[in-house]
Parts: structure tokens; C-alpha cells; sequence
């Protein structure tokens, strides 16, 4: 839904490429680089009271040890083990623990407010890239180990995701789109602004025709994406009275999905719209953002394409209240599709859900304040998810989405140590998702 824009000096266009330099593409839509720590650490012993270990199961255990050796999981094993000498002993006896949770969506660079659009014209990427990194501690905080970019500004998100693989920036392990993929005039285009500061602001993503949008695809790839970002049909805060329909033409589709496929990053759409999400799946693509208006077609070609759908209900719910305050700082066309398309997401989830349609949790979390992630988990409840698949979503199916499941996703030997923990039950109350109390990420603490 939305999209941040700088304006991007060759100075700061230097210092991203130095911080950038040495870092390789990535191979798949996910595998981001290992995130060990540079130096050997002391063995982690978590004595954990509660533990969901593996989601897919639901199946809690009991008075649990987790041993972390540089960064990974080594073992977790019944009762509270001895530690060897020298271990650090983390006690969450008194806790419930998980593993550490993934959202499918975000935007880190920036947060929608009053001055939105005027920070498009001031901010540099320079900024945004300061900016992203206090947001991707927010969200680190919050209980969220990985995180999806999709569609910030390229050089800020991709040296915040070296930085944070590095160690030097905390973080989330960061997932990056490198930027999006639009249509000329459509959703991710620099809208609202006279033409000559719209060709100035325009991303190198913008295309128009099959082999134009091959070309954007590929560009992506060549600028570190590990997944490509699309906008399928319009969106609700692009400053324009597009629509929420199908923007670009199958024929431009197609070609998308074949150039991501053929150099191996899968390929997920920002849709609103059943022509543009229905024609999308059609072409082959991966996974839906949003998909509000999505209906029975739509949900037999997420099915027939092993495709997910990734609700973002909070931007949803969050536009919608904005759009109705007297004093919105939304612009009008962004008022009228919000006050359209935000109270239609729920209904849309609990259709798309009980058709057996495959959920990953995302948020668009920029579009709400960095930090509320976990407030989608109640919105997915109120639409007819249990607790237990809101969480899945947001672990094992966000894991199995990015092609990270050998990684990330649940507690066992051999995974990054992505761990979390709570006071409370949150397969009673998932709002206790809300309120993290413990976070380790790669095995290190960032919140105790």
C-alpha cells in the first residue's frame, strides 16, 4: 500500500555502494546471507517453562533446555539441564516461548503520518536509511526476527540488510524486493506531482510492455533483490484515482513471472482487485499482498499454484480509521479507496481461509506505526484464524513462503536461534503476542 520515496545525491549514492560493496546477489527469494556472530560466543542455556517448538505440531512442551552455540540451536530436550561451565543460563521458567516471528511485509524506511509526503521531497536516501534502521530495532524489539522490505528505497534497505547480517545495525534478518516493479502511472509510480518532478522521483522499476517489464524484473535482480515486488492493480495510497483494478496487462505479467522464475526469485503482488489478482496467480506468480476484493476463482488459483496469501489486515483497518478522521492527512483519492477497501480485508481473509487457501502473516507494517506488527494477530482472530494458525502463519507458512524453512520458523537443532517469549498463553489470548518480553535473534539477546 505504500511506497517511500527519496531524493538520492550521488553522495549518498556512494557511501550505500561502499557499505553494499562485497555483498553478493542472492541466489533464491530467500537466502539471505548466515547472520553468525563475527566471534565465538559462551554456549546459551534457556530453561524455558513453556515451549512451542515446532507450530506445524501445536504442541507445547513443558519444562524444556535450549542450548545455543554461535548463533544456531544446538539441541532442546526435556527438564532443565546442568550448564557447562562458562554457559550463559537464560531463566524463562516462569515463560511461554516461540519462535521468533516473521512478517511477510513491512516497510522500514518509513511511517505514514502528517508529514508523509512532504518527507518524499525532503528526505535523502541517506535519511530514509536512518530512519529504517530505528524502525528495524522497533520491530526487532517487538518479537519480529525476519521481516520482508518490499518496496522501500533500494540502496537504504539493501546496506540495512548488510549491516544487519553483518552485526553492526540490530535487526531483523531482512528480506528485500530492492525496490518494486510498476506500471507507468499506476500504484508505485511517483503520483500526485507535476511532471517533471514525477520523471525525477520515478523508480527504475516503472515499465511499460512485456519486455520493459522483463527488463525492470531483471534490474531488480542485478540491484541484490532476493524476491520481486510487483504491483499488480492500483493501491489505496498511491496519490492517484486509479482504482484498485489490474494495471498491468497479462502479457506484461507473464513476462515478470517467467524473468523472475528463469533467475530464481520468486515473484508476489501488491492486489487489491480480483482481475489483477486472478490474472497474476494465472501467470504463475507466487503470493498476493492484500487481496481484498480476492473471490472463489481467485481462491481455486491459490490453491492449483500452491500460492499464499499474505492479508495485511492492520494496514487495512488502519487506513480505514484514518480515512474517516474530519482531520485525515490522507489526500482524497486516497480517502475514497481507503473508506472502500480497508473494512472489506477481514471478510476477505475468513473467505480465502476457510477455502483452504494457503496464509502467510504480513502487516505493511510503515502504513501503521513500526513496533504494532503484532496487533495483526487479533485481526486474523476476528476473521476466524484459531490462535495456533495465526501463529503458524507467522512462523512455519512465513518460513515455508521464503523458501526458509531449513532456517527459520521453529526451535530445533540445526536453525538460526530466532527465540522469543511471552508472560502470558498465547494460544488463549494471542494479544500477548503484544507484549514480548524476551528476544534472541542468531543467539543473541536483544531484549530480556
Amino acid at each position: 500500500m505504500a511506497k517511500a520515496k527519496g531524493r538520492t545525491t550521488l553522495i549518498s549514492a556512494m557511501a550505500v555502494a561502499i557499505a553494499c560493496a562485497g555483498v553478493p546477489a542472492l541466489i533464491a527469494v530467500a537466502a539471505p546471507a548466515p547472520q553468525q556472530p563475527a566471534a565465538t560466543q559462551a554456549d546459551t542455556l534457556i530453561h524455558a517453562g513453556r515451549v512451542l517448538a515446532d507450530p506445524a505440531s501445536g504442541r507445547v512442551l513443558n519444562e524444556q533446555s535450549i542450548l545455543v552455540r554461535n548463533g544456531r540451536i544446538v539441541s532442546i530436550s526435556a527438564g532443565y539441564a546442568i550448564p557447562a561451565s562458562g554457559a550463559v543460563v537464560v531463566n524463562l521458567k516462569n515463560s511461554f516461548v516461540l519462535p521468533g516471528l516473521i512478517d511477510s511485509h513491512v516497510h522500514l524506511a518509513s511511517e505514514q503520518g502528517p508529514d508523509s509526503r512532504i518527507n518524499g521531497f525532503l528526505k535523502t536516501q541517506s535519511d530514509a536509511a536512518i530512519d529504517a534502521a530505528g524502525f528495524a530495532r522497533i520491530t526487532l524489539e517487538a518479537g519480529f526476527t525476519t521481516v520482508a522490505d518490499l518496496g522501500g528505497p533500494s540502496e537504504s534497505i539493501l546496506a540495512l540488510r548488510s549491516g544487519v547480517a553483518r552485526g553492526v545495525v540490530p535487526g531483523p534478518r531482512i528480506i528485500s524486493a530492492a525496490g518494486g516493479v510498476s506500471v507507468h502511472g499506476g500504484h508505485g509510480d511517483a503520483n500526485g506531482m507535476p511532471r517533471d518532478l514525477a520523471l525525477h522521483f520515478r523508480g527504475p522499476g516503472v515499465c511499460s510492455g512485456a519486455d520493459d517489464c522483463a527488463r525492470a524484473v531483471r534490474e531488480r535482480v542485478r540491484d541484490g533483490a532476493d524476491i520481486i515486488k510487483i504491483t499488480a492493480t492500483g493501491g489505496v495510497l498511491s496519490n492517484t484515482a486509479a482504482g484498485l483494478g489490474q494495471q498491468f496487462t497479462d502479457a506484461e505479467l507473464a513476462a515478470i513471472v517467467q524473468a523472475a522464475h528463469a533467475m530464481g526469485r520468486k515473484v508476489t503482488a501488491h492486489a487489491h482487485g480480483a482481475d489483477g489478482i486472478n490474472s497474476f496467480l494465472r501467470a504463475g506468480g507466487d503470493s498476493i499482498e492484500h487481496g481484498t476484493y480476492a473471490d472463489a476463482e481467485s481462491a481455486r488459483l491459490f490453491k492449483a499454484n500452491g500460492a499464499y496469501l499474505i492479508p495485511t489486515l492492520l494496514a487495512g483497518d488502519f487506513v480505514a480509521r484514518e480515512a474517516a478522521k474530519p482531520d485525515s492527512f490522507l489526500q482524497p483519492a486516497q480517502k475514497q479507496k481507503a473508506l472502500e477497501a480497508g473494512p472489506k480485508m477481514q471478510d476477505m481473509l475468513r473467505r480465502m481461509h476457510q477455502a483452504g487457501v494457503k496464509i502467510a502473516f504480513g502487516t505493511d507494517t510503515g502504513v501503521s506505526a513500526h513496533g504494532d506488527n503484532a496487533q495483526e494477530f487479533a485481526l486474523m482472530v476476528k476473521a476466524g484464524m484459531t490462535p495456533l494458525q495465526t501463529i503458524q502463519a507467522a512462523t512455519v507458512n512465513a518460513a515455508d513462503h521464503f523458501s526458509l524453512s531449513s532456517e527459520i520458523g521453529s526451535i530445533s537443532a540445526g536453525k538460526a536461534a530466532d527465540i522469543i517469549a511471552v508472560n502470558g498463553d498465547p494460544l488463549s489470548n494471542v494479544r500477548e503476542l503484544e507484549s514480548i518480553d524476551f528476544v534472541m535473534k542468531a543467539g543473541k539477546v536483544f531484549k530480556q
